[in-house]
Parts: C-alpha cells; structure tokens; sequence
C-alpha cells in the first residue's frame, strides 16, 4: 500500500507540481520526500485497513491528504494562465521543449503575488491575483 501511495504521489507531483519535483531531484530528495509524506499519514492507512476500507478507497482518501498542501497547483495556474492570455509565448516554449522550465521560472517571479493574495483552492479564482500574474507574466515575456 505504501509503496503504491509513494508512487501516485509522485505521479501527482510530477504532473501538477513540476517545479517542487525539480527542487527535490536537483537535492536528491525524492525518495525521502515521498516517504515522509506516507509516514505521516500512516495512522490513518492503519485506521482506514482496520475498518476493513476497500483498497482502492483507501489509496483515493490517502492521495487526497498527501496532496493536500499541493493544491491548487500553482504550475497549473501560471501554465493555463500562459496558454490562455499568451498563446504564442506558451506554443513557443512547447515547441523549444522549455515549457516546464519556463513556467517554473514565472512560477518564482509570481510567488509574492501568490503570498499576497494567499492562493488556496477558495482564492484561486481571485481576480485580482489572475492580474497581478498576467501582469507578471507579460514583463517576464517583454525581457
């Protein structure tokens, strides 16, 4: 069980949060990153198998708490946000294969406009923050 939970994590991470992936690669910190994300929710895996939950209710319940803190993806919305408002910058950078670092690289330009307006899953849709970023974004762009 674990070792499946440690591997959807990953997949969830590499999908949804490329740039905490890349963080942990470039320490070699993947591995212990995954395991203590498990290990901590391992009374609730424990609780969970005792009230004899089916499998694949229990790895669902797991993933959603071990992504907690992962969500909203700040990738996600930098990449939709590039794709939506600047579509040729974003087919650009698919097309030179550097959509991922680049995203990444806005990602770190944005993060005090995602502090500011405390980007949670309730405030993702905050207007204000959507034009903090494409502002951010379009200065990027223009150097």
């Amino acid at each position: 069980m674990r070792d499946i939970l440690k591997n959807k994590l990953h997949q969830y991470i590499s999908e949804n949060n490329p740039d905490l992936l890349l963080s942990l690669e470039e320490k070699k910190e993947v591995t212990q990153y995954l395991t203590e994300k498990v290990n901590g929710i391992e009374s609730m895996i424990q609780q969970l198998q005792v009230q004899t939950t089916p499998a694949y209710i229990i790895e669902e319940m797991c993933l959603d708490e071990l992504t907690k803190d992962l969500r909203p993806s700040r990738y996600n919305y930098i990449s939709n946000i590039l794709e939506e408002d600047f579509e040729f910058a974003h087919q650009q950078f698919q097309k030179r294969g550097t959509l991922l670092y680049e995203v990444v690289n806005i990602l770190n330009q944005c993060q005090e406009a995602f502090e500011t307006f405390g980007f949670t899953e309730e405030t993702e849709d905050n207007r204000q923050l959507r034009y903090a970023v494409t502002g951010i974004i379009d200065k990027y762009l223009s150097k």
